[in-house]
């Protein structure tokens, strides 16, 4: 972004950092040869879109935990990030405050008994609204980048969704996995 292509490797985001830890994002940019810093915008509960509550395998009607956040890399935004969260999880634990948590979310879950062993992403590209489009600074006829993250525990409990909204410019995604045998060797 800023010409510079980009190359995102989601693994340092799904796994969980300790409070003395840099804040991912932030090494990631630095090793992009950027700053990367983030607003948090807001932290409330509400009523999750059907996609949401269905990943995280909720009733119609439960209310969730988000996080909302948008992502600035050299002062310039470039992602808008809404993490969702069980209230059966979130609710009385930092995840519910407005403010930023030592060690990142994903640490803070773990430490909650939470730990992802499990990650599911959908990539798409789609037609921005008119907040995205002001935020992000895109033009009538740009496009953005899609990212929704399901992330679960080893014993398949759902306990967060991530759904990110990416300016495409110069954007690249990798996946990195490890196979296993059908008997569970890898």
């Amino acid at each position: 972004m800023n010409g510079r292509p980009w190359l995102s490797v989601s693994m340092p985001y799904v796994h969980p950092q300790s409070p003395g830890q840099e804040d991912v994002w932030a090494a990631d940019a630095a090793q992009q040869g950027g700053v990367g810093t983030q607003r948090l915008l807001e932290v409330t509960e509400t009523m999750p879109t059907t996609e949401v509550a269905k990943a995280l395998q909720l009733e119609a009607g439960t209310p969730v935990v988000v996080r909302r956040r948008l992502m600035l890399l050299d002062d310039r935004p470039v992602e808008l990030t809404d993490s969702y969260y069980p209230l059966s999880i979130a609710q009385g634990t930092a995840l519910a405050e407005p403010r930023k948590i030592r060690g990142g979310a994903v640490g803070l879950l773990a430490e909650l008994g939470y730990a992802p062993g499990l990650v599911r992403e959908d990539v798409y590209t789609r037609v921005p609204d008119e907040d995205e489009r002001r935020v992000l600074g895109l033009s009538g006829r740009e496009w953005v980048l899609g990212l929704t993250r399901l992330l679960s525990t080893r014993g398949g409990v759902p306990i967060e969704v991530s759904v990110m909204t990416m300016v495409p410019q110069g954007r690249r995604l990798r996946y990195e996995m490890s196979i296993s045998e059908p008997n569970g060797e890898s």
